[in-house]
């Protein structure tokens, strides 16, 4: 295994033993906040030397956390923090809309402040607004057509919405199309094929949270229709092809990427989307939703000398 990748493994065990900590408080049991006070700072302990356990972990510590604050960009602080507003929800699970509202609106300025780093401030600016227009405009058609995803509704979204559509939705496809599109190292066909991945969670989730409602004659997931996957994939292929010929230097031949990519967001996803389903009971979707963004993001890694 990776030093990479151990950190990563240690980092992730450490943030679901506080995960489970939440879990223990909402059933009012008490131990549960001290393994959140255990596992929060372990968290970030295992993350930067989670590969330096033993005499040496100190120092390696302390040099890295210098590293990392010198050269902390600020779409890393961003993406950070939308990872962090995700953690209050176990324990605060009625502010989920105001929690979903700032953690997806800090994942777009970390998306936008990515993409100005990499492309300049007026690429940058227009691929978020094809992002988010694209985005407004497909779940405007699917609402009222049906079509391209099948038959729902959003009567019933938490505020704020954007012409009935609310406005997390808009943003993450920007966010996320952005972020597959890096992680497929440009493919097309492979970005739309992680987003799907990141929609067999966000169905089951986001429907018990109110935020839009299935009434397709053919459900086959959580209410979604097969059409709304296939939806899902020629939308975001569609839209990640378009970033990459928009904005040539996005992507890049691999030996010139830099090591650290606004991709890490999906790692995010991976570990919170199945816990926010835990969280709300659905445990057998929160297992399929793993195992498949997991594999989506092996093929990926599996891919990724071919360019």
């Amino acid at each position: 295994m990776s030093p990479a990748l151990l950190r990563l493994t240690l980092s992730v065990a450490a943030l679901g033993l506080a995960f489970l900590g939440a879990v223990l408080v909402r059933r009012g049991l008490g131990p549960g906040w001290l393994l959140i006070a255990l596992g929060l700072p372990l968290t970030a302990v295992l993350a930067l030397a989670g590969d330096a356990l033993g005499p040496a972990l100190r120092g390696t510590l302390r040099r890295r956390t210098g590293l990392l604050v010198r050269q902390m960009r600020p779409w890393l602080w961003l993406t950070g923090l939308c990872a962090a507003l995700k953690i209050p929800v176990p324990l605060w699970p009625e502010g989920f809309p105001l929690l979903a509202l700032l953690s997806t609106g800090a994942l777009g300025l970390a998306a936008l402040a990515y993409l100005e780093e990499r492309v300049g401030a007026w690429r940058a600016l227009g691929l978020a607004a094809l992002g988010f227009g694209v985005g407004l405009g497909v779940e405007l058609l699917g609402s009222q057509t049906g079509w391209p995803f099948g038959v729902y509704s959003y009567a019933t979204t938490p505020a704020p919405a954007l012409l009935g559509v609310p406005l997390i939705v808009p943003l993450g496809w920007f966010a996320l199309t952005l972020c597959a599109a890096l992680l497929a190292g440009g493919r097309a066909w492979l970005a739309g094929l992680l987003l799907v991945a990141w929609d067999v969670g966000l169905e089951p989730l986001m429907t018990a949270a109110g935020y839009w409602h299935w009434t397709d004659p053919r459900p086959l997931w959580a209410g979604a229709p097969l059409q709304n996957f296939v939806g899902w994939w020629a939308v975001g292929a569609g839209l990640a092809w378009a970033f990459v010929r928009l904005a040539p230097g996005l992507v890049g031949p691999r030996s010139a990427r830099p090591r650290l990519t606004f991709a890490v967001a999906y790692l995010v996803e991976t570990f919170f989307l199945p816990g926010g389903l835990v969280l709300v009971g659905r445990v057998r979707e929160a297992a399929v939703t793993l195992l498949v963004m997991l594999g989506a993001l092996a093929l990926a890694w599996a891919l990724r000398g071919d360019r």
